[in-house]
């Protein structure tokens, strides 16, 4: 995960939340008050967000130095203590809600990630995510992702071409945008192309792809045309799949299968925050 990014995301998180100012916090509580805030597990899952922890409260107060007690990608039983935090209760009460909404979301990705690895254990697919992240937060969706066990696919339009139904649609063919594509691009650059039908499925397949997407199939189909696919093309299944169904499309011998749920679907995991308060000097 880029760290100056990270940061600088968390710089506008912070200053979406305080704005000119806690208003609460500042006026109830003196400058010099000391406090404790403890991060507990309520709900058990896979912790993410380390970094968030540690950054998201130096940023506000640079003399911070959260206790962290998980590390990203461990599991938390329900009732674990995750981080204890000391320092100015102004600034603990500041960062708070920021850091907690972000490592409850985080942690619920890591949990449902490591819920469908667990599903598909003991064949050879990898699961991964997709582009359906939360706006301004798809760095720390798919980092989430691989603290589950999983995988990212493209990070963007920018890494990876894929040519889904209506860029096909507008090019007339498969052959005429797979052609397009390899006439401006470099060689870098892997394509992979979404197929719904068998004659799509081999027109990819002379085209020499990178990658076939099998979009919105049953494993029974999916089945079928992986018997015609080369071995040195890459095959992922993907469109509306579900934890439930994932291990028959695990079993049809797809390489990848790619999940919105991940990041569009969970439930986060239940962190909770609790402040003490070390010096009881109110303002007056």
């Amino acid at each position: 995960m880029n760290n100056v990014k990270l940061k600088s995301m968390l710089e506008g998180f912070l200053l979406e939340d305080i704005g000119d100012g806690d208003l609460s916090s500042q006026t109830l509580f003196h400058q010099n008050s000391e406090g404790t805030l403890h991060l507990v597990a309520k709900g058990s899952g896979v912790f993410c967000g380390q970094e968030i922890i540690q950054y998201g409260f130096s940023i506000i107060n640079s003399s911070i130095d959260p206790q962290i007690f998980v590390r990203d990608g461990e599991f938390v039983e329900k009732g674990s203590e995750i981080a204890v935090i000391n320092g100015p209760m102004r600034d603990l009460l500041q960062a708070e809600r920021v850091v907690l909404n972000l490592i409850q979301r985080l942690s619920g990705i890591a949990t449902m990630t490591a819920k469908a690895v667990k599903i598909v254990d003991g064949t050879n697919v990898r699961i991964c995510d997709t582009r359906k992240t939360t706006p301004g937060l798809r760095m720390l969706e798919k980092y989430a992702v691989r603290c589950g066990g999983g995988f990212n696919h493209r990070n963007g339009l920018y890494d990876a071409v894929m040519l889904k139904d209506n860029h096909i649609a507008f090019a007339g063919s498969i052959t005429n945008a797979v052609q397009k594509v390899k006439e401006q691009l470099g060689h870098t650059t892997k394509i992979e192309v979404e197929i719904e039908t068998e004659s799509q499925l081999f027109e990819a397949i002379q085209n020499n792809i990178d990658i076939i997407m099998f979009d919105n199939c049953t494993p029974e189909t999916i089945c079928q045309w992986l018997q015609h696919v080369p071995g040195h093309i890459t095959t992922e299944a993907s469109g509306g799949i579900q934890l439930e169904e994932l291990y028959e499309y695990a079993r049809t011998g797809v390489n990848y299968i790619s999940l919105g749920c991940l990041t569009h679907s969970i439930q986060s995991l239940d962190i909770n925050a609790k402040v003490h308060l070390l010096e009881s000097r109110l303002i007056q």
